[in-house]
């Protein structure tokens, strides 16, 4: 155990609704759910004026309406919270070389090893700042734990929420745990808690007096030693900085069960897509395959294949799920599809004869293009066209065919598919600009037009599905950059303090909000 509380818990306050409701200011201070939206959708995060009607994160999406009929319901925007993370990240790893990211929005930091904190003072005063400039640069507010040890900073920011900081001085640490409710431990589940209930087991001072014979004796050997050792309040993990990736992975559940085999032929192509895009984005290459079905009762099939070497190639991938979902029996219909790709590599061993294929393709083409070009040189200019070289009449049918199928900027023989506006999402209109769904059905999309620096609540405007004026869009940053000359007053108008919560007191640790915090 260290001897100040050096490490440092940064967990980001309901971060994803917050986020939606920072780029949405007709939702400002209003009641917002992110998640799946069907039948079977499961809430990811609720706003904190959610929550006061029981909403919850991992509740069934059917159960949160019934709690909350007027909330706003949106689908998530990973995009956009993928933005803000790396933002948040990179003002942690400004304090210092050691970050450990746990998820998109949190993370522990090390501040010794970052030299900006080697007491309480300091520690406080470089967790104070971190939220200022949090809230400076995303708009968001984050809860701050400072400790001698992980376990100990993690139970600091669940208690600092929202948007507070709690110090826990080094010494105090099992005088500040004794009252608090077993679960507050980390890996003490609802089982394990009823289980050590009806032993008389409710806080953690009782569980430090049962003694570690005891509680072996109740949940086992090794879960019975981590428990009593946590009771202690004894962590000596170190923060990690990097922490390898073992796989990538998407998966879809659906709303109805899908039984057309063609359909799910062509999800588990999609959703490969999707995971080498992923995989990608993370510079890996991966040799295994791997498809997860999970099927109408519930019965969950893996399969997986082994290549030859690392791959990134969507093809590759895309035929290697197909071949393993030859082997599953989809009959009585399926819920949910995924795929995968673990033994992760930083390179790629593609097919030596594939790539030979590919090269002569590729010259095969360009020989073909080549000849196109020089066709037109070798003979003179027909009847039919103007002194510009515009075809007036004549040409080949192949080309009246493809001229008169194609707008310009569309691919000739690829109709453009009916687009799916997913409530919450961002799309422009050519006339209105930038704006959100607000839901869509019966052939027509409801859109607000605002941005995250509206002055106001924007209109509603009410569109057909099909609107050749209407498209996706990308999300718009939280927070407006500040001009580069303006650049060195930001530091200035952060370190004021200016709009953020004062740091609670130590003594606030053993308090409540344990609750609300526990699901960010």
């Amino acid at each position: 155990m260290r001897s100040a509380p050096t490490i440092l818990h940064l967990d980001m306050d309901a971060f994803f609704a917050a986020a939606e409701q920072a780029s949405k200011p007709s939702l400002r201070g209003k009641a917002v759910v992110v998640g799946g939206l069907g039948p079977r959708g499961v809430v990811a995060t609720a706003s904190y004026e959610a929550r006061v009607f029981g909403v919850r994160s991992a509740m069934p999406t059917a159960q949160a309406r019934r709690l909350a009929p007027n909330a706003a319901y949106l689908s998530p925007r990973f995009s956009l919270y993928r933005s803000v993370s790396d933002q948040v990240m990179a003002l942690l790893r400004a304090l210092s070389p050691l970050v450990e990211p746990l998820s998109l929005d949190e993370a522990f930091v090390d501040l010794e090893a970052g030299g900006v904190a080697h007491d309480s003072a300091s520690a406080l005063r470089a967790g104070e700042r971190l939220r200022e400039d949090i809230r400076a640069v995303t708009g968001l507010t984050g809860s701050v734990g400072l400790a001698a040890s992980k376990m100990l900073a993690k139970i600091a920011s669940e208690e600092a929420k929202p948007d507070g900081l709690v110090l826990i001085e080094p010494g105090t640490e099992r005088e500040l745990l004794a009252p608090m409710p077993v679960r507050t431990l980390p890996g003490v589940g609802p089982a394990t808690g009823d289980h050590l209930r009806r032993a008389g087991i409710t806080t953690v001072g009782e569980l430090a007096e049962a003694g570690e014979d005891e509680l072996v004796r109740l949940v086992g050997k090794a879960h019975g030693q981590g428990l009593y050792a946590m009771a202690l309040a004894l962590d000596t993990r170190p923060v990690v900085a990097e922490r390898e990736t073992k796989s990538v992975s998407v998966e879809d559940t659906y709303d109805v069960d899908i039984h057309d085999r063609v359909r799910i032929q062509v999800e588990v192509r999609r959703l490969a897509d999707r995971c080498v895009r992923r995989l990608r984005d993370g510079g890996h290459a991966g040799r295994t395959i791997q498809l997860k079905v999970r099927r109408y009762d519930f019965s969950t099939l893996t399969r997986s294949e082994t290549l030859r070497g690392p791959t990134d190639d969507a093809a590759v991938v895309q035929e290697a799920a197909a071949r393993l979902l030859e082997g599953v029996d989809t009959t009585g219909g399926v819920r949910l599809l995924g795929v995968g790709v673990s033994g992760l590599a930083d390179f790629t061993q593609e097919d030596l004869f594939a790539q030979a294929a590919q090269a002569a393709q590729a010259a095969q083409a360009a020989q073909a293009a080549e000849a196109a070009q020089a066709a037109p040189a070798a003979r003179e200019a027909p009847a039919g066209e103007g002194a510009g070289g515009e075809r007036k009449a004549g040409g080949s049918a192949v080309e009246d065919d493809a001229a008169y199928r194609s707008p310009p900027g569309r691919e000739p023989s690829v109709e453009r598919p009916a687009p799916r506006w997913p409530a919450g999402h961002d799309v422009r209109h050519a006339v209105h600009g930038h704006g959100w769904v607000q839901g869509s059905g019966l052939g027509r999309v409801t859109v607000r037009f605002e941005t995250p620096t509206s002055p106001a609540p924007g209109r509603v405007r009410t569109f057909a599905v099909d609107d050749p004026e209407l498209e996706p869009a990308d999300p718009l940053p939280l927070v407006e950059a500040e001009p580069e000359a303006a650049a060195g007053g930001q530091d200035d108008a952060a370190s004021s303090g200016t709009g953020a919560s004062p740091a609670k007191p130590v003594a606030a640790a053993a308090g409540g909000g344990k609750d609300d915090g526990a699901s960010g």
